[in-house]
């Protein structure tokens, strides 16, 4: 796509996210889908920005619209033909896509935004990649500028400083270092409040009592990028860390005597398991494998990089050169994998239609469990009301879905009309 295309959908889905018009309105014909089932023969009213109403009936509509002090004529009708409406896609873990990164500043963010918002991620952590740590505060300020403008921007992730030299991955060796009390707090000042998790290996040198910095912080902890065996992922629990980044990933494997991490995820309730569903991180027997032994904790995550939505050639992942080819990212240094070129919108089509996992399950993967692991399903201080399911009070965050092939359609995020 050219420049002038990338700007033109980024300058759309400002004027949106800006506009105070169109957050009243009806949408009608549809099959609701949520983490609870599917409603057929549905219709969702909203008011400003928020959901009032959900329903089959239209005697109750007429009547919710009376008792919010509307009138039909105040409301725009969306015929939903039939698809299914769905809350917006969370991500909780990616870098980019549209040639950009979300470490490349404000217009770097929009543009990669542009594109996961297009195809459904109405909402997104921002995952940065490690780098120097006068870098990395830095970017963090950058996304605490952002969020004071988009709703759409949950926040910061780190991913790195803190990780296991010998499970870096694509991250640059030279700017992996112990999380020491210093440097943890030195991020934690540069976020401000904004940043909602980190991943590290807790058995780096001073990994435990980062670990319950964070937490009285409230930063979410994920253990991740690591070597820790299972007695040490065990006390990463124990201590506060309450996320997984992309199980099976830059860690242990499971051994049978030597359990390593996965294991201790897999049967702690507490733990939310990131899973990247692109068939390539993890091969899809693993995949349904762990939908089963984690049901309700897997979150999918993309770890999309700055290819997401471009053809394959040669990209960057922070300083690292990356070479992308049949859409799968490697480092050209030593061919590590870099990231991903997924997006939620093919996760959900691949967990269905592929792994076999109903819709329900699926969509919750990328809705109220990424939702639930934030907090951000219930009021909070973060968003103007919760997300993750189609329900009275919530963010008017919705999808429309061909319910053929569960392509987006239709955005609408917080309330604005995205497409």
């Amino acid at each position: 796509m050219s420049n002038n295309a990338y700007l033109d959908a980024v300058k759309k889905i400002d004027d949106s996210l800006k506009s105070s018009e169109g957050r009243n309105f009806v949408v009608r014909n549809v099959s609701v889908v949520d983490a609870r089932g599917i409603v057929p023969n549905a219709w969702i009213l909203v008011k400003d920005g928020v959901i009032l109403e959900t329903g089959i009936l239209d005697e109750d509509l007429a009547l919710a619209i009376n008792a919010c002090g509307l009138r039909a004529s105040d409301l725009g009708v969306v015929d939903g033909r039939g698809c299914f409406a769905a809350p917006g896609y969370i991500d909780l873990h990616a870098h980019g896509a549209w040639e950009h990164s979300f470490d490349d500043g404000a217009e770097g963010i929009a543009i990669a935004r542009a594109y996961h918002m297009l195809h459904g991620t109405t909402r997104q952590v921002l995952s940065l990649i490690t780098n120097p740590l006068d870098v990395m505060q830095e970017n963090l300020r950058t996304v605490k500028r952002v969020m004071q403008t988009r709703p759409d921007v949950l926040g910061s992730h780190l991913e790195g400083p803190f990780l296991a030299l010998s499970r870096k991955g694509a991250h640059d060796p030279n700017c992996l270092v112990d999380p020491t009390l210093e440097r943890v707090e030195a991020l934690l000042e540069a976020a401000d409040g904004t940043l909602r998790q980190i991943t590290l290996a807790p058995e780096r040198e001073h990994g435990m009592e980062a670990i319950k910095r964070f937490v009285e912080a409230g930063v979410i902890p994920a253990v991740g990028h690591c070597d820790a065996d299972y007695q040490t992922a065990r006390a990463a629990f124990n201590s506060g860390s309450t996320l997984m980044t992309h199980m099976f990933n830059a860690m242990n494997g499971i051994h049978h005597r030597k359990p390593g991490p996965i294991p201790a995820a897999l049967e702690d309730s507490r733990v939310t398991i990131e899973l990247i569903n692109d068939g390539f991180h993890v091969e899809n027997p693993v995949l349904r494998m762990a939908f089963k032994a984690a049901a309700g904790r897997i979150a999918f995550v993309t770890d999309a990089m700055a290819a997401t939505g471009c053809a394959d050639g040669a990209y960057k992942l922070g300083a690292l050169d990356v070479t992308v080819t049949g859409g799968h990212a490697r480092l050209v240094s030593n061919g590590a994998i870099a990231g991903s070129t997924l997006i939620l919108e093919v996760a959900i089509k691949r967990a269905v239609k592929e792994l076999g996992i109903g819709l329900p399950e699926a969509i919750a993967a990328a809705t109220i469990v990424p939702a639930r692991a934030l907090g951000v399903d219930k009021p909070n201080a973060i968003t103007s009301a919760p997300l993750g399911l189609v329900e009275k009070g919530y963010a008017a965050d919705l999808l429309l879905l061909n319910p053929g092939t569960l392509a987006v359609e239709h955005v609408w995020c917080d309330g604005h009309k995205i497409s």
